[in-house]
């Protein structure tokens, strides 16, 4: 039964390519918004200190994470970045995150640890600077 899978495992770091892309893809979407006005949004044009710092995260980190440059170093911070956006933004209203509309929070910071433990994926610029030295 393990055989009719043995494809899909070649895919794997394919798959994990596919992933970096679109966590950092939606994350960008996040700092577009806040500097950009770009898709509007009721975070568009965001002009508190903490929008700002949140913003410059989600720009530069989701951007470097689309391309995958950095991933590792980019990925750590990332996911420490959107545990603490957690903590402060979604679990002070409530324990559950259902409630508390915090699961996409939590998603990312572990989509972003993986991301810093298993690196970038072979269509990244990492993969090709890594071919070159």
């Amino acid at each position: 039964m393990a055989s009719g899978f043995s494809a899909w495992t070649s895919l794997r770091p394919h798959f994990l390519s596919a992933l970096r892309a679109m966590t950092g893809l939606l994350l960008l979407q996040h700092g577009t918004t806040k500097f950009l006005s770009f898709p509007p949004t009721q975070m568009s044009g965001a002009s508190d200190p903490i929008s700002l710092a949140s913003g410059s995260l989600e720009l530069v980190g989701g951007a470097l994470i689309v391309i995958g440059l950095f991933t590792r170093p980019v990925a750590f911070i990332l996911s420490g970045f959107t545990a603490v956006a957690y903590f402060m933004a979604h679990a002070p209203s409530s324990f559950y995150p259902i409630v508390n509309q915090g699961e996409l929070a939590i998603l990312y910071c572990f989509a972003f640890l993986y991301l810093s433990a298993a690196g970038a994926g072979p269509w990244s610029l990492d993969a090709i600077i890594r071919k070159k030295s």
